[in-house]
């Protein structure tokens, strides 16, 4: 089985292998999926934009007949030169076709393969993972070592340093899609033009601004106790392709805040000036369900929570298939237990 992991990835995609010239990108971070198929398609062919060189098939339209994906590896380009193919699958299977284009000789054409999450027993998956000619390589969304590369190395091509505070945030805004989070570093390092260090200003200007998660009603009406607000805009936003992982790191610094808060409250500031106070400054259609969480949890519940939320975080990464349903699972206990108030 040729499934490769880790450092094998990075190795394959710096110097392909011409022995394996199918590959199969598949998995939930689609960004990721892109960006790893154009660097391997722009490395196969002179001219990424010639037709005649770059052929691009879809999957559905290939089911039905799979034998097209020999004949076009087989074809030579009308100008001579080397040939790629890229087929970006979809809910119809054509793992006959990979099964015989892996038994096939080729030449000079490299076959690249885009795919949404596939199981093991998918059959497209299990083609590629057999045949001697062919690589699956997995696209999860970025770790934190992964997003902290991703930061340094766009910041360093402008020649910018992250504050550590504006780091934090940015980890928990970036993520979810490899190419959403380098587009969003890229607005950032045009922002931050200049000047030789990115803050926290920076990253709320432009990051938390422009993401548009629009995760606020998710974490707002879990800490507020409203679990059938969770379940509608957590199903909301996963349809919208967010990553989970986004929504509980928005959760973790919202526990975070509403812990330094529930402790200025004990030692007596009012709650009105924490909900008008602080950075970046809470917007008036929170405050409501802002105000219900500081009344529901003190500074101790708190604390359980963001060890659950880290808890969440840690099987996120563990288990990433099932990431969606321990993301929801944790709000929606964290929901329940609000609702108890103590």
């Amino acid at each position: 089985m040729v499934a490769l992991r880790g450092k094998e990835i990075d190795s394959f995609l710096a110097r392909p292998d011409p022995g394996r010239p199918i590959i199969l990108l598949y998995g939930p971070d689609a960004g990721l999926v892109r960006e790893r198929a154009e660097a391997l398609l722009a490395s196969a062919v002179d001219d990424p934009t010639d037709p005649f060189s770059l052929v691009r098939l879809d999957g559905d339209e290939l089911s039905a007949e799979p034998s097209r994906l020999v004949d076009e590896a087989l074809t030579i380009p009308l100008f001579g030169g080397r040939r790629a193919i890229r087929v970006r699958a979809g809910s119809r299977s054509f793992a006959s076709g990979v099964d015989a284009l892996a038994e096939t000789p080729l030449k000079d054409c490299r076959i690249v393969i885009e795919a949404g999450e596939l199981r093991p027993e998918s059959p497209l998956r299990k083609a590629c993972e057999r045949a001697k000619t062919a690589v699956a390589i997995a696209c999860y969304p970025d770790t934190e070592r992964d997003l902290a590369k991703l930061i340094d190395d766009e910041l360093k091509l402008s020649n910018l340093r992250v504050a550590s505070d504006a780091r934090a945030v940015l980890m928990g805004l970036l993520g979810g899609d490899r190419q959403a989070s380098r587009n969003e570093l890229r607005k950032l390092t045009l922002y931050a033009h200049g000047k030789n260090e990115v803050t926290l200003d920076d990253v709320m200007a432009v990051v938390a601004d422009a993401s548009e998660l629009k995760i606020d009603p998710i974490v707002d009406g879990a800490f507020a106790g409203n679990p059938s607000a969770v379940e509608t805009e957590f199903a909301k936003a996963m349809v919208a392709g967010t990553y989970p992982g986004v929504i509980i790191s928005a959760a973790q610094r919202q526990a975070a805040w509403l812990h330094n808060s529930a402790v200025a409250i004990a030692d007596g500031t009012p709650i009105s000036a924490v909900l008008d106070g602080g950075f970046p400054r809470l917007h008036f259609s929170r405050k409501n369900n802002v105000e219900a969480a500081l009344r529901n949890f003190d500074a101790a519940r708190l604390m359980l929570v963001i060890d659950q939320l880290a808890t969440a975080a840690l099987e996120m990464r563990k288990q990433a298939t099932l990431a969606a349903a321990i993301a929801q699972r944790a709000l929606l206990s964290i929901a329940a237990n609000a609702r108890r108030r103590g």
